[in-house]
């Protein structure tokens, strides 16, 4: 019969094993669809021949070090290349206990803009902020303070507007807070369905690759309208379809802070109700 401390060392190793598994799956995960995941996969390859290498060629002194040497030069690369994906993965999870909640009627607002827009073939970039600020692309772009307004929205992206280029901000206060925002661009291999995307529908990717925000595009040539999160864009949806997405994606956020504070006060009232109950129960 296996004694105690074998069962903890299995237990141990098992618990390793599912954290290492997570890790990587978590990872992954993250860089799935991005040129980055094929960048990682390249990465890991070099380290498994490396490795190989140093473990056969241990009579070679000089190529065994100058081996060691280009692996931990390839250990800082691994930070330079992956510089954007650190920073947006610290970024978010530096914003999980923010909170945001936007207003329906911001929503609707901005769903009827949209149609709209999408009738006249009027190009169009609207952008909601959620937990990760977006003061840097505000910062150069022309600040405002209004109310989510359709008939606005239309009036500013009308072609002879001069704000009509780039795209407009919504704000966490539920206001537009800012327009001729210029934001980053996607790459410029960023393709969809086999077709290269133009500059407004790689903005839109670029913006919520980089941030958790939320990007409406409408196309100038075939007023298709399009959604973009995660740096992964939805296109082709009808009015409806647009106000479900992002009536999914933005109403009810919650920090995870609040959440658990949620999740603890419903229990809390379900033990006083069981409680409550017991007493009636008692009582007659």
């Amino acid at each position: 019969m296996p004694t105690q401390d074998v069962i903890l060392d299995y237990f141990l190793f098992f618990v390793d094993f599912v954290l290492i598994w997570a890790m990587i799956y978590g990872v992954l995960y993250f860089l799935r669809g991005t040129r980055s995941a094929n960048v990682l996969f390249c990465v890991i390859g070099f380290f498994l021949v490396f490795g190989f290498a140093v473990s056969f060629v241990k009579q070679f002194m000089v190529l065994r070090f100058l081996i060691k040497g280009l692996m931990s030069v390839l250990g800082f690369a691994i930070l330079v290349i992956f510089q954007p994906e650190f920073r947006r993965a610290f970024a978010q999870a530096g914003s999980i206990f923010s909170s945001n909640r936007t207003d329906r009627a911001a929503i609707d607002q901005v769903v009827e803009a949209a149609s709209q827009l999408a009738v006249t073939r009027t190009g169009a970039i609207i952008v909601f902020e959620r937990n990760i600020g977006l003061g840097d692309t505000t910062r150069s772009a022309v600040s405002l303070d209004a109310r989510v307004d359709s008939l606005l929205l239309q009036s500013i992206f009308y072609p002879n507007s001069p704000l009509h280029d780039c795209a407009v901000v919504i704000g966490k206060n539920n206001r537009i807070i800012a327009a001729h925002a210029v934001l980053p661009l996607a790459e410029e291999d960023f393709f969809m369905n086999g077709k290269r995307l133009g500059t407004r529908h790689r903005a839109a990717a670029g913006i919520s690759q980089e941030t958790d925000a939320v990007a409406v595009v409408v196309s100038e040539e075939t007023g298709m309208i399009s959604i973009a999160k995660k740096g992964r864009l939805v296109r082709g949806l009808k009015p409806e379809e647009l106000r479900f997405q992002l009536c999914m994606i933005l109403l009810d956020e919650k920090s995870l802070w609040k959440r658990l504070g949620k999740a603890g006060k419903e229990k809390m009232k379900e033990l006083a109700e069981s409680v409550e109950e017991g007493g009636k129960d008692g009582e007659a």
